[in-house]
């Protein structure tokens, strides 16, 4: 699906006191108090935990005739020695901390036995080799395989565990010819967004010196017909264009093997607009090539070109029409998933020789109970991947979507959807739930039948554990649903630790997905919620538009109402209810922090995004501002600044305790969010919680992409959520 490509991908007792402080927090100009918090509580009698204060400055902006405060934009810059110094010791400190909490050994053997396992991907054919990924027990990274046919001797194609000492050498994607002789590949440092494309003959395992392609941030290339080049998205290597607006100078180029990539053909010019991505994919008989413009994640434009003509020119298919566009083409037509007049998504075959919208062909009606997640063309069929009630359904139509058929999975779980050739009968497709590990399954898309192709053999008994779905009402009476994942001897009366997971962004859906760390907290006798919330795409479109923009706020209402449900309901108490979130999910955690300081016991927060009135000017911060909005626009700006968390750390609030989690070389979502949240938490807060800064080096956006790693960082958090919640860690079979 455009602009998908072929990627191979991954996808304690509480026996101490928070340690006393003796320096008290310095004199901070008082943040613009607006939205929940216009009057602070009074000061609570306690010792503050501060122990590196940041000094805080005076810089004040005016935005639309408000002053807004931003006492800690000295934080904002890594090249200041006052800053560098203030994380290393932040970091230091909270290594130390973290360092001396109990049953961490313990801990991270079961992290370890669990994490270090066996796993593989569903194969993909190319030609008549096929390729796919594969976790060992004993190795740090996923290794990269081929082999001939289905039954030969898999061959190893990349393995990043050799690329580099350190492991700071990450792969980001791997993308065959049709005929499965080359690959270009993705590899970048520090698993950081940014990266280089590489070209390897895969018989030989040569890489090419001469096709090597910096700026490949986007690049996701498509292979012509014959293997001979691709087409890909490239942004300028240019120090004078600033980070945030690099997607604006992207642009598609066309490269033929063998060529300096200096002088590759312009296909489509930049947009000048940091708010878009772009992109382009090219049909298997090299005939279409089709442009994908993405403003966010409400709408793509499609182009085209008939690559036959003597001077092909770009075509609208799909342009200003405010909606989401998602394509495959296949033998001279195009289908088309849309959520334009169906915010649960329908599809339409079209005709590129009459590519007019009132020309187009609807096959598959949107349905009312359940979201187009994904499809694709596999063995001459459609294969659709649906939501319903947040777990994956897979179906299976004829390419006029005539002839559907379910295709059963094990459970309430999750599916990708099916993988496979267009041409080819054999496909395959993994099942995961919260309590088991993905499944492989081997099927005929003629015959059906499953088989199982690859199962994860962990140390884990799920029979303990149940997962239910249950419905709870938000603050303005919206019904939000939510799982919940516990032992089935669970018992109402307040006394369950609970973690309390969240995103409500990016139309992104949570749905049952196994993680190998959660079971450490099952097992420790934990519970964990995940509530669909506004904003995901769980519900489509109408429920991603609703926690967005000038709504946001409701992302944030479901969560609170969540939390508040869970105590309620007697499943637990303040006391014992953490919550958890990253990305926009730091966000998510970071609102509910100081919007309802009261509600939780501790917060986990990773690789957040917290001053939201000045997110767009880092990283790639640009690019979501079709999501929140900028505080550049006034009505924007008064309903970002009504949420955005750090304009809301208020003196003396009885803050729960922290642990946030950053990464030194994340360049999708800056770090400076992290370091000026918690330089005003620790000054503000009036309560003695521990507030910790924790930095992953050599990392990036999704952290390290070694096995070691995630258990430590695993770890980490682990040990003080157990600690701040009064739980004690214990493994299988053991009395707690």
């Amino acid at each position: 699906m455009l602009l998908s490509g072929i990627i191979l991908s991954m996808s304690v007792s509480c026996t101490k006191s928070a340690p006393k402080k003796t320096v008290a927090p310095p004199p901070e100009p008082k943040p613009v108090l607006v939205g929940r918090h216009e009057t602070p509580p009074p000061p609570a009698p306690v010792r503050p935990f501060n122990p590196f204060p940041a000094t805080p400055g005076d810089a004040v902006d005016t935005l639309h005739g408000q002053k807004v405060a931003d006492p800690y934009r000295s934080l904002e810059d890594m090249n200041l020695p006052a800053t560098r110094e203030w994380v290393t010791k932040q970091n230091g400190y909270a290594r130390k901390f973290l360092g001396a909490l109990p049953d961490r050994e313990a801990m991270e053997k079961r992290l370890a036995e669990l994490n270090y396992m066996e796993w593989v991907s569903p194969p993909k054919r190319k030609g008549k080799r096929y390729f796919f990924a594969r976790r060992h027990l004993d190795r740090e990274k996923v290794v990269y395989y081929w082999q001939e046919g289905p039954k030969g001797a898999p061959r190893v194609l990349l393995d990043p565990n050799t690329l580099s000492a350190d492991g700071s050498v990450a792969i980001k994607g791997v993308f065959p010819t049709h005929d499965g002789k080359t690959v270009a590949y993705l590899k970048s440092l520090n698993n950081a967004d940014h990266a280089t494309l590489y070209v390897m003959d895969v018989a030989s395992s040569k890489v090419s010196t001469v096709d090597v392609i910096d700026g490949a941030r986007y690049a996701s290339p498509s292979w012509d017909e014959k293997g001979k080049g691709f087409y890909y998205t490239r942004i300028p290597m240019d120090p004078a264009i600033p980070a945030m607006d690099l997607p604006g100078h992207a642009a598609v180029y066309y490269h033929k093997l063998g060529t300096d990539p200096k002088t590759d053909r312009l296909v489509r010019e930049q947009t000048g607009d940091p708010r878009m991505f772009i992109g382009a994919d090219v049909s298997r008989d090299g005939r279409w090539l089709v442009a994908a413009i993405q403003f966010g994640w409400t709408n793509v434009d499609l182009y085209f070109q008939d690559l036959k003509e003597k001077n092909p020119l770009w075509k609208p298919l799909a342009v200003g029409r405010g909606a989401m566009h998602l394509l495959e083409m296949h033998k001279g037509f195009f289908y088309i998933a849309t959520n334009e007049g169906a915010p649960n998504y329908r599809i339409y075959k079209v005709d590129p020789r009459k590519p007019a919208v009132a020309d187009w062909k609807e096959i598959v009606p949107e349905q009312k109970d359940k979201v187009l997640d994904g499809f694709s063309i596999v063995g001459g069929k459609l294969a659709l991947t649906y939501l319903h009630q947040a777990s994956s359904r897979l179906e299976l139509a004829d390419l006029e979507g005539r002839n559907r058929r379910e295709i059963a999975l094990p459970g309430i779980g999750t599916t990708p959807g099916l993988q496979g050739d267009p041409d080819d009968d054999r496909a395959f497709y993994s099942f995961s739930s919260f309590t088991s590990p993905p499944i492989v399954y081997e099927t005929s898309v003629k015959k059906g039948g499953n088989k199982i192709f690859f199962e994860v053999k962990l140390p884990f008994d799920p029979a303990p554990f149940t997962t239910t779905q249950v419905t709870y009402k938000s603050k303005d009476g919206t019904p939000v649903t939510m799982f919940l994942i516990h032992r089935k001897d669970l018992k109402a009366d307040g006394s369950t630790p609970f973690m309390l997971y969240g995103y409500g962004g990016f139309n992104i859906s949570l749905t049952p997905t196994f993680s190998a760390t959660r079971m450490v907290w099952l097992e420790s006798g934990g519970a964990i919620a995940i509530p669909n919330l506004r904003g995901g795409g769980e519900y489509g479109e109408n429920w991603h538009q609703a926690g967005m923009l000038l709504t946001k706020q409701k992302t944030f209402d479901d969560f609170i109402a969540a939390a508040q449900y869970l105590i309620d309901q007697k499943y637990t108490r303040s006391e014992k209810l953490a919550i958890q979130g990253g990305s926009n999910g730091g966000l998510l955690v970071g609102a509910a922090m100081v919007q309802r300081p009261d509600l939780f016991r501790a917060v986990a927060c990773h690789v957040p995004l917290l001053d939201m009135v000045r997110y767009h000017l880092f990283g790639s911060g640009k690019t979501w501002i079709s999501e929140y909005g900028s505080a550049d626009d006034p009505a924007q700006f008064a309903a970002i600044l009504a949420y955005s968390p750090y304009h809301h750390v208020v003196e003396n609030v009885m803050y729960p305790a922290l642990i946030m989690m950053a990464a030194d070389s994340d360049d999708r979502v800056d770090p400076m969010h992290a370091r000026k949240f918690v330089a005003a938490v620790q000054a503000a807060s009036g309560s003695s919680n521990p507030v910790l800064l924790r930095v992953e080096t050599n990392a990036g956006h999704g952290g390290g992409d070694m096995v070691k790693k995630r258990v430590e960082s695993a770890v980490d958090e682990f040990s003080f959520l157990f600690h701040q919640l009064g739980m004690r860690f214990s493994r299988p079979g053991q009395t707690r």
